[in-house]
């Protein structure tokens, strides 16, 4: 599972709806309709926030504008519009990992895109997230 800390806007097709599906599996551990994943590291800066499921909601409607934005047809009724907006951190160094990861995808993947967001000197994060100082976070698994 990656849940990335990246604006979905850097995502190529495949890495949207793969993010989509994967933020969808993780409201449902969070919402505890589901018995597996619940101990992703992934999950547990949403597992921290004061309000997980808000969180996860206001994730996946970003997704989602994303998607819309690029004329992609993502069920909006899969989101519980009436969260409560929230914002959690993701460090520095978790978001150039997170980039450099990205990159080397892409390379592979999707080359069109690869160099469309290569030349791009300083990536945004997800809205939900601030950026603060900090390296690699200790839940990623390098």
């Amino acid at each position: 599972m990656r849940i990335w800390s990246i604006h979905p806007k850097y995502l190529d097709t495949k890495g949207l709806v793969a993010l989509w599906r994967e933020a969808l599996l993780a409201k449902h551990v969070l919402e505890g309709k589901t018995k597996g994943y619940k101990n992703h590291p992934q999950l547990d800066r949403f597992k921290k926030a004061n309000r997980p499921v808000d969180a996860i909601n206001q994730y996946l409607s970003e997704i989602h504008i994303e998607a819309t934005y690029r004329k992609y047809n993502f069920n909006n009724g899969k989101i519980d519009w009436h969260f409560k907006p929230t914002q959690l951190t993701v460090t520095e160094g978790q978001l150039a990992y997170e980039v450099q990861h990205l990159l080397k995808k892409l390379k592979i993947r999707d080359p069109k895109k690869h160099s469309e967001i290569a030349v791009n000197k300083k990536f945004k994060s997800h809205p939900l997230f601030k950026i603060v100082t900090g390296e690699i976070e200790q839940w990623e698994v390098i």
